[in-house]
Parts: structure tokens; C-alpha cells; sequence
């Protein structure tokens, strides 16, 4: 399940318990956080939360004053870490020596503009995916938390005037794409600037795990803490039983002499094959290999391996990973889910999964901020 997936059901639960909470959001980062825009934080009226905006130095804070913050609708605050010394008049300070800004939008949950957000995130989390615009700045636009919404298809909806849809729309088909969320800046006429986030929706990643062995048993409940979406499949039936596998979101039993039924099971997502079955190896590397998914890791010796792709369509692909992992050194059953899960994600991120102490650029990749030619000022009736 995706951290958005995750919101939602905790934003289900309060509206069924007809209770009211506040959404808090990463919006802008500026020098060093750990949390990135579109970071999402849900508070309901006893303080209780969901989600993180932070590494939890600002989550006290943040439930704290969500509620009288948003007495009046949408607002803006600034969390700044940067050490005491330092002047931070325009944000709450924390001193924690992190030289960082976190900016935050507050809504509740009974707005427009974000029962928009939700009702519409439970459709865009589908297979296609989707991309969201929000205004997020500045406080005083009138356009504050207003959103504009694409769907798969293509098609946009949304609570934004007409003027800011247009120049919006090519944008929002780039964000579907694209691998973060960007700001956006808006020349308004009166020299005003309209900061809008765009930010990519997508359904949480997908993992394949051909093999129902116990070293599969760590991997299955470890991914689902990651928030993957994991499926797993095996052509025995003493393995391919949901029982051994509480975690995972399918177990199913495997054809071998029909594998090209799993192949759309397989488009876009990550798929480890850990069977110990040469007979069964062979089949499900041979389908991984001429499917489109995103990640490929087959377990066991370098040899072994090659010796299976021996009859195996070429040439192999990029997204092929053999043996599967990081070098972490561990050889328990959950060391080896460990550094599967490791690799997973680095290449999901496009990393090296090397250390970060020999990173010589920040952890995180800067936001891209674009700036845009002005833009027909909204007008009041438009607006509102």
C-alpha cells in the first residue's frame, strides 16, 4: 500500500467515525529535510496522526496547531531546523542545526479543494496513475490548496479557474511521468508570483516474488512494510498457500506450462525469482526476461544463473539483476531479503546503493523549481 494509499484509509476511518481532521503537507523544502513535497501528515481532533512530514521533529508541533491554524481555511507555516543563532522571524524555529526549511499547507479535510484531493486520489490511484497541481502559494493569493487534477485518461477536473488550467494542462501530462514533484512559479500581473506543486500520483510499487520457500518469508512481510504490493506465485501447491504468506496481497499457483497468463502480471513491476527449482527458475526467469517489468533479480551463484539464461531470448535486458541484491554480507533468510529490497529500491530511485558517506551531492536531489511567463490574472469571479 502507498503512503497516499495509507492516507486514504486513515481519512476513511475519520469520515466514518464522523470526525473531522486536518491535512498537513510538505509543500516546499528549502537547504536540508528529510521529508520531500508531497509529504502528508493527517491530524484528527485528539492530536492523533497519520503519516509524516518529518523524522519527527516537527510532528508535535504540527498537531499541535493544525486546528486553530486552519480556523479560517487553508494556511501556510514554516518550520525552520537551522541552529538558534540563526535568523528565522518568518518560521517557527527548532534549532536542531539541520539548516533546513520545511514549508507546510494545512487544510481540513471538510474544504472543497481537499475533499477534491481525496475523492479524487481514491480513482487516480489506479495502474495508469495521475498527477495533481495545488496552489501553494502565497498565503494571501485567495488561491491557497485550490487544485487541478489529471487522470489517467487525460482528463482534468478541478477547483482552479479557467486561466491557470490552460498553461497547467502540458504540464500536469509531465508530471504523470515524472519521477518527483516540482514547484512552479507564476508571473501574475502586480508582479505576484503563484507558487503551484505538481506532483505525481501513482498506486504503490509492485513486487513479484516467483518462489514460496522460507527464504521468501522475510521478503513478503519486509516489502509490505515498505509499502509495496506484493503477489506471490509458485507452481507447487504446498508452497503457493496463503497461510505461509499473511502478507502478502496474493498467493497464487503458477502454470508451468501456461507462464505467459502471469505475463501482464509482471508490466511495470519488480519481480525476484527465488525458487530453487531449476525447472521452475528456468520458466519464470524466461517470462520475467520478455516482460516489461521495471526490475528483475534472480537469486544464486553468477553460474547458475547464466547457465539458465543459456536458452533465454536476446539481448537480456537492463533491468535484469543477477545475483540479486546489494552486497550486505548477510546470508540469513532475512539478510537476503534485506539486500534484495535494498537493491529494489535504489533502482527504483536511480541510485548505486552505495554508502552515503561517500556521496559527494545531497542525500536528497533538489525540487525543480520553473519559473513561467505571466499568466492571465485570475479574477475575482473566477476565484471564488
Amino acid at each position: 500500500m502507498s503512503e497516499l494509499e495509507q492516507l486514504l484509509e486513515a481519512v476513511a476511518a475519520a469520515e466514518g467515525a464522523g470526525e473531522e481532521a486536518v491535512l498537513a503537507t510538505v509543500v516546499k523544502v528549502e537547504g536540508s529535510a528529510y521529508r520531500r513535497p508531497g509529504a502528508r501528515m493527517l491530524i484528527n481532533t485528539l492530536g492523533q496522526t497519520a503519516g509524516t512530514v518529518s523524522g519527527g521533529c516537527l510532528e508535535t508541533e504540527v498537531a499541535r496547531t493544525a486546528w486553530w491554524l486552519t480556523e479560517r481555511g487553508p494556511a501556510l507555516r514554516s518550520y525552520s531546523t537551522a541552529e538558534d543563532a540563526e535568523d528565522g522571524d518568518a518560521a517557527v524555529r527548532f534549532g536542531l542545526g539541520c539548516n533546513g526549511t520545511v514549508h507546510l499547507l494545512f487544510e481540513r479535510i471538510t474544504s472543497t479543494a481537499c475533499q477534491l484531493l481525496l475523492a479524487s486520489a481514491r480513482d487516480l490511484v489506479a495502474p495508469q496513475g495521475g498527477a495533481m497541481a495545488t496552489v501553494v502559494g502565497p498565503a494571501h493569493s485567495g488561491l491557497l490548496g485550490q487544485r487541478s487534477l489529471l487522470d489517467g485518461a487525460g482528463r482534468t477536473a478541478g477547483s482552479l479557474p479557467a486561466s491557470l488550467q490552460a498553461p497547467l494542462q502540458s504540464l500536469l501530462l509531465q508530471a504523470r511521468d515524472a519521477p518527483r514533484a516540482s514547484l512552479h512559479q507564476f508571473e501574475q500581473s502586480g508582479g505576484q508570483v503563484l507558487e503551484v506543486l505538481l506532483e505525481p500520483l501513482r498506486p504503490a510499487r509492485r513486487l513479484v516474488i516467483f518462489g514460496g520457500g522460507h527464504d521468501a518469508q522475510p521478503l513478503v512481510s519486509m516489502a509490505r512494510l515498505q509499502g509495496l504490493h506484493v503477489t506471490l506465485i509458485d507452481s507447487r501447491a504446498h508452497f503457493a498457500r496463503a497461510a505461509r504468506f499473511p502478507d502478502a496481497h496474493a498467493v497464487l499457483q503458477g502454470d508451468l506450462q501456461q507462464p505467459d497468463a502471469l505475463l501482464p502480471l509482471l508490466d511495470d513491476a519488480a519481480v525476484v525469482i527465488m525458487t530453487h527449482s531449476l525447472q521452475q527458475d528456468a520458466c519464470w526467469l524466461d517470462l520475467a526476461v520478455r516482460s516489461a517489468a521495471s526490475y528483475i533479480g534472480q537469486l544464486g551463484p553468477r553460474e547458475r544463473t547464466e547457465r539458465l539464461l543459456a536458452g533465454v531470448q536476446r539481448p537480456l535486458p537492463a533491468q535484469l539483476h543477477y545475483p540479486v541484491g546489494l552486497d550486505l554480507g548477510g546470508d540469513t533468510p532475512q539478510s537476503v531479503a534485506l539486500a534484495v529490497l535494498a537493491e529494489i529500491t535504489a533502482v527504483a530511485h536511480q541510485r548505486q546503493g552505495g554508502k552515503l558517506q561517500q556521496r559527494r551531492t545531497a542525500i536528497h536531489d533538489p525540487v525543480p523549481i520553473e519559473r513561467h511567463a505571466r499568466v492571465v490574472s485570475p479574477s475575482l469571479s473566477e476565484k471564488y
